[in-house]
């Protein structure tokens, strides 16, 4: 399995996050990826290399996913951070006011002229914060994603986006849940464009994958599953119920399976093989998986109990599918094991593809 790996994806390490009213050390780090890397190259999972991307066809793909106007927030947000007070340079930004959805209460039609309003105006969240390095890595990371699907369409099995900052929270113009851009939507988005008539983009992340589900809600080319924590409870707590199947001509091609915290290998299994049934009925030609291995039992912040032995099989079902298929690393904050879930799941896939 070909592994592209971000170059710049430690320039993005924020220093606090506000996790239940509180500031707290960030739990998204560089580390996450260090250990998955490590870990891939002990058991000599494929090779890995950077992506080899130029910023014009990176540009145009990005456009295809995201907004123009966030985007261009994006780019821009951290000079703007810092021009708003100096002081700014030595802190993170995070928002701090924020305009909600209700009739004739705030406008999301115009975009305030203050860097702070900005920050409130584009993300969802309190937890993600921004700083000097963010977008290069966010950049390198969608390259990384879009380098994983054109390797699949040059004929690769499969390939992993080794990349952080995560990406499945991102929606075409909002950013939190640590994700700024869509990796997952940026590849099946590509492989759609490259000749793939149907894509399933299969998230088994913990947290709901509100980004992409967001991005591909009105549409029946691509077909967008997630497996994850009930958002009655959990984060991101505003989408992801069963009830939520898709609009106009996306209507049918959106499903989730909201579980409850505590739920075992066995339980999540189950909802696994629904979604599997699901991508082999829409007839998909290409497979792109959200990573996520915060359903590790010993998540520090999520709630399932899957353990490191189980993410063998997970591999291999996927892999049963028979299907191109690219892998983006999303959640998974146990940082200590999560390179051995990563690996133990890629190399069931491999064994099994």
């Amino acid at each position: 399995m070909l592994t592209l790996i971000n170059p710049h994806h430690a320039e993005h390490a924020g220093r606090q996050e506000m996790f239940r009213g509180r500031l707290v050390d960030c739990h998204e780090v560089p580390d996450r990826l260090h250990y998955v890397r490590d870990e891939l190259q002990r058991r000599a999972i494929g090779p890995q290399r950077p992506p080899e991307v130029g910023d014009a066809v990176l540009d145009a793909a990005l456009a295809r996913v995201h907004e123009p106007r966030y985007l261009h927030f994006l780019a821009n947000a951290w000079d703007d951070w810092v021009a708003l007070d100096p002081a700014n340079a030595q802190r993170d930004a995070l928002p701090s006011v924020w305009p909600l959805p209700q009739a004739h209460a705030f406008r999301h039609d115009r975009v305030p002229l203050n860097a702070a309003a900005r920050l409130g105006l584009f993300a969802f969240d309190s937890g993600t914060p921004l700083m000097a390095g963010t977008w290069r890595a966010a950049r390198a990371g969608a390259a990384c994603a879009l380098a994983a699907a054109q390797a699949v369409l040059a004929g690769e099995r499969s390939a992993f986006a080794l990349t952080r900052p995560p990406g499945h929270h991102a929606g075409p113009g909002f950013y939190g849940g640590y994700c700024f851009l869509n990796n997952a939507a940026i590849a099946a988005q590509a492989l759609r464009d490259g000749g793939h008539a149907r894509v399933a983009v299969l998230d088994v992340d913990y947290h709901h994958g509100n980004g992409t589900q967001t991005i591909f809600y009105e549409r029946a080319d691509v077909l967008t599953l997630s497996l994850h924590g009930d958002p009655h409870t959990e984060y991101p707590f505003f989408l992801g119920h069963a009830d939520e199947t898709g609009a106009g001509a996306g209507e049918g091609f959106n499903r989730n399976w909201p579980l409850p915290r505590g739920t075992g290998t066995a339980a999540w299994r189950a909802a696994l093989d629904e979604a599997l049934q699901a991508v082999a009925g829409f007839g998909a030609t290409a497979l792109v998986v959200p990573l996520g291995l915060d359903t590790y039992e010993g998540d520090p912040i999520s709630g399932f109990e899957l353990r490191s032995g189980d993410y063998p099989a997970i591999g291999a079902a996927l892999a049963a599918l028979g299907l191109p298929t690219v892998f983006t690393f999303e959640g998974g904050y146990a940082v200590a094991e999560v390179g051995v879930n990563a690996a133990n799941l890629l190399e069931g896939f491999e064994r099994a593809a």
